[in-house]
């Protein structure tokens, strides 16, 4: 994490002026070009001179000097300095000189690794947009540099997002969650490990490509989520490292912690969440995203290295209550702009304080992943052995772990983190040998099922609509000629999307608050809970589960209502698979019965590992 060095390639010549420079008098932080120049202002309070440099001036050693200004911070207003100039600031200290990247850049050039001058000029046409409730919701988690797919080994584009567009409005998800779409060293990355917080990757296209792709998604119906990671920075390439020579202890200097505080499994590179410059460029950069790029919300990483020094699950971890208030401030600050922002946190402690309100001591976060959630679900679907299976286990992955707003909860049964780190894509962990298989293909799909009705915010990842195995590699491209060959596995998942999202107005109860478990039978493996919003017909919806591989020709359960209900979905359709048994299942009709106490009973078939949604007119 050294100094970088000037790189430069050649520029047309300009005659430099040395002029008395004076500071900027225009607001804002890092390089902001105006029509009488380019206003450069930074934060380097221990520095004894900086100058700005760059191909403005020819990289000339002296540079322009930045006057100093209250608060350590320094700027300079350079008439001569333009729109994609690059640039760099010297930093002089202590008998040392640093080249540093400017902490706000936008842009970053990929092959001298410069600073570039950029100016937000987006064109956002006549945008009339509405980010989707939480309770209508449908995330599809994405990695912009494996999802396009790789031609010659290349990365994915932004532009090849966009190009596949129509698929996912097709697919239904109407949210799409990008991994961190910021700088990273190297050629490829997961993007959780950002070198350039404020600059967006070049080698997916750079920032005007993001927005292409933001305001393109939103054309088609679909909101965009971008992962934040405000826990650490870097650790590689790292110029906000001892940005302006100070440091104690050898640590990180200015925007990090310089004690025990700074550890984090990633390095030693937590920010300092208690200094207000630090604060600052933390919330400005939330912001940032919002209301420049036009994002509809922000997944905040390991949110639990943010409020803890070691998470929420090491015995020696100790609160850092001032990385809590500056989540507190971000959350406000984006309810401000819009209160349809959303805010999601990756915790996975079910730590109810975090989706409380922050005026009443909560983080303000509108959602959280819930590992309490996928966890059990997968134990229960990996195994091959059916009497292992435990229906209870499902039941806690089904009802929430925490009370209150049940959309309060992220739920899937893949994620980048639970398809890699040792794990494997459920098809793979279910059947290593075949995860094409027609057990792989029956239990991945129930648990896609589980996902989309269970309540919660259901989440997919890249490529498991199509039975993508193996493990996550950002080296290895999805490989789209699967959603062709398994195109009924993803015409099922567009069918539980449309029922979750409640598309065909027939099942309006899994947008709603309520469940209930009401039948679970440990012995034959069977479980079945009720879904509604208000209740009654196109709103009350029953899921029925098989999880075992013996089927149940007349399988009798106790119905919310008597009267017809009708199989919206049936997860045995030949249509999903021909390896599926093509159940005939229609119409399920439940009668009033005395039997002690009125009870509604109906039966229907259940062939093995069933997955069966109904609902009556």
């Amino acid at each position: 994490m050294n100094s970088s060095p000037i790189h430069s390639r050649a520029t047309k010549p300009r005659t430099p002026k040395h002029k008395r420079p004076h500071t900027s008098i225009h607001p804002g932080v890092g390089a902001i070009p105006h029509k009488e120049g380019t206003s450069f202002r930074v934060w380097a309070p221990h520095a004894e001179t900086v100058a700005v440099i760059g191909s403005f001036n020819e990289w000339e050693e002296r540079g322009v000097d930045l006057i100093s200004e209250e608060g350590g911070f320094w700027s300079v207003l350079v008439p001569e300095a333009k729109e994609g100039d690059h640039y760099k600031f010297r930093i002089s200290r202590d008998g040392q000189t640093l080249i540093k990247v400017d902490p706000r850049a936008r842009l970053i050039d990929p092959e001298t690794g410069n600073g570039v001058i950029y100016k937000d000029s987006f064109d956002w046409g006549d945008e009339a947009w509405e980010t989707p409730s939480l309770n209508e919701a449908v995330i599809y988690e994405l990695h912009v540099g494996t999802f396009g797919g790789r031609k010659n080994g290349d990365t994915g584009t932004f532009r090849e997002v966009i190009r596949r567009l129509p698929y996912l409005k097709d697919l239904g998800v109407n949210v799409i969650e990008l991994m961190p779409p910021t700088e990273y060293p190297g050629e490829t990355s997961w993007g959780y490990n950002p070198c350039h917080p404020f600059a967006v990757e070049a080698t997916y296209g750079g920032p005007d490509e993001l927005k292409f792709l933001i305001r393109e998604a939103h054309r088609n119906g679909i909101a965009v989520l971008l992962d934040v990671v405000y826990n650490h920075f870097g650790p590689d390439n790292l110029d906000l490292w001892q940005f302006d020579g100070w440091s104690e202890d050898g640590m990180g200097g200015i925007y990090f912690y310089n004690d025990w505080r700074a550890e984090t499994p990633w390095g030693h590179t937590r920010p300092d969440y208690g200094r207000e410059e630090v604060r600052q460029y933390l919330r400005d950069n939330a912001l940032m995203w919002i209301e420049e790029f036009h994002a509809d919300g922000l997944r905040m990483d390991a949110v639990s290295y943010i409020r803890r020094s070691k998470g929420h699950d090491h015995h020696e971890s100790v609160d850092l209550p001032e990385g809590w208030q500056v989540l507190q401030w971000i959350n406000k600050d984006l309810k401000l702009h819009s209160h349809r922002t959303l805010s999601i946190a990756e915790d996975l402690g079910s730590n109810e304080a975090l989706t409380a309100w922050v005026d009443d001591g909560g983080a303000g976060f509108d959602s959280q992943w819930d590992a309490s959630f996928v966890h059990p679900l997968r134990a229960v679907l990996e195994g091959p052995d059916d009497d292992a299976r435990d229906p209870g286990a499902m039941i806690s992955a089904i009802i929430p772990s925490f009370a209150g707003d049940v959309f309060r909860r992220v739920i899937y049964s893949e994620s980048h983190d639970e398809v890699a780190n040792g794990k494997q894509r459920l098809v793979s962990e279910i059947d290593p040998e075949n995860p094409a298989s027609v057990w792989a293909q029956r239990r991945s799909l129930q648990a896609a099922g589980v996902v989309l009705t269970s309540p919660g915010v259901p989440m997919i990842f890249q490529g498991q609509e199509f039975l993508e195995d193996g493990w996550f590699d950002d080296h290895e491209a999805l490989h789209w000629e699967k959603a062709r060959l398994f195109r009924g596995i993803r015409l099922a998942y567009r069918d539980l999307i449309g029922l979750r999202r409640n598309l065909s107005g027939l099942t309006k109860g899994l947008t709603g608050q309520y469940v209930d478990v009401f039948h679970r039978n440990h012995e034959g493996k069977v479980l079945a809970w009720h879904r509604w919003h208000e209740g009654g017909p196109r709103d009350s919806t029953v899921i029925v589960l098989n999880l075992s591989h013996v089927s149940h020709d007349f399988y009798e359960l106790v119905l919310p209502a008597e009267g017809e209900w009708k199989v919206r979905f049936n997860a045995d359709w030949s249509g999903y698979s021909p390896d599926f048994g093509d159940a005939d299942l229609t119409v399920i009709e439940a009668r009033r019965e005395e039997t002690g106490y009125p009870a509604v009973t109906g039966g229907l078939q259940l062939p093995p590992y069933a997955l069966v949604i109904l609902s009556q007119d």
